[in-house]
């Protein structure tokens, strides 16, 4: 496994972070996640990311048990506020009473003392920006986070809390966006700002949430027990994708995965990671060999014809306009 740094930080994450959302708690059982995460510690992933919203908050409580007895200092455990986590008008936004209470439950569920990175889960517009920060900024000199990064922010939104971040002497060091292949919204805007006040990019969904292993055949029903066919597993998220233009494309890119000596997932992974900016790419499983698998673009490097040839194959089906949103229903 090897590693980057987070943006411009000093924290070293490795390059390929495991992620429970959708999995744990919700879509596998704990005996089938705790697995998952053995198999991640087996092959050196050190980089572990979740949020309070995750499967009701069990998504914490799994994480927290899987990794319990593991050295902490050898960790990077990274979580999330923002999504309602109970019924109550305050169970829910980025402001200080919400923030503050999520900290400690999220610590509690995790059995941790403090955080490596603590993130924004989407941008706020009902609290004023100074409030959040100020308690960001609380949360990092308390020592109950040692950063703070966000998810889905825009870049006219980054370039504000980095500003915010500075006068309020910590350090804001990370987005989590969407990126794929498939999906580039971020490349526009959202990559140069962040290279420019050095955050860098822990992305999800490098493998456009399994479209991109090319299991997914055009004119035929997706497999069974498929994250296409759960609906606890976020079948609704990638029915955008499932069209016979998207997946008759992706089948194209088998042979210049087989020509790279790498399976379609490892070759999604390892393109995300060729962006400089992107300094992990988060894998979810539900089976240890899925980890197994996806690791191994750690340190691949793609010579610059095959990246070519991969835009030549998918580019015509690549979302890449920075007007596109994520919807509020979306979670990861």
């Amino acid at each position: 496994m090897e590693f980057r740094h987070l943006g411009r930080s000093g924290l070293m994450i490795s390059e390929i972070a495991y992620g429970n959302w959708i999995t744990h708690g919700s879509q596998v059982e704990e005996e089938a996640a705790a697995a998952c995460v053995r198999a991640a510690l087996d092959v050196g992933i050190t980089t572990f990311d979740t949020a309070d919203a995750y499967a009701g908050t069990a998504a914490e409580e799994v994480l927290g048990r899987a990794l319990k007895g593991e050295r902490r200092e050898g960790l990077e455990v990274l979580t999330k506020v923002y999504w309602p986590t109970g019924p109550g008008p305050n169970d829910r936004s980025l402001s200080r009473k919400h923030v503050m209470e999520s900290i400690h439950g999220s610590l509690r569920r995790l059995q941790m003392d403090y955080v490596d990175v603590y993130q924004a889960h989407r941008f706020d517009n009902s609290t004023p920006l100074e409030e959040t920060m100020q308690t960001f900024a609380d949360i990092v000199h308390s020592g109950k986070a040692l950063y703070i990064g966000v998810s889905e922010w825009t870049a006219e939104q980054i370039r504000a809390g980095h500003r915010l971040a500075q006068e309020l002497k910590f350090q804001l060091v990370s987005n989590q966006p969407q990126y794929s292949m498939l999906w580039r919204v971020i490349e526009a805007e959202v990559v140069p700002t962040c290279e420019e006040l050095g955050l860098g990019q822990v992305v999800f969904s490098p493998i456009a949430q399994g479209v991109l292993t090319g299991k997914y055949e055009p004119g035929k029903q997706p497999p069974a027990g498929s994250r296409a066919t759960d609906d606890k597993s976020g079948a609704q998220f990638i029915q955008r994708l499932m069209t016979d233009e998207v997946l008759t494309t992706v089948q194209k890119l088998r042979p210049l995965a087989e020509q790279a000596g790498l399976s379609m997932a490892q070759l999604a992974v390892a393109w995300v990671l060729q962006n400089s900016n992107v300094s992990a790419a988060i894998i979810g499983a539900s089976r240890p060999e899925q980890v197994y698998d996806n690791a191994k673009a750690s340190g691949v490097r793609l010579e610059p014809e095959l990246m070519a040839a991969i835009d030549d194959v998918i580019g015509v089906v690549a979302e890449r306009d920075p007007a596109k949103t994520v919807s509020p229903e979306r979670r990861p």
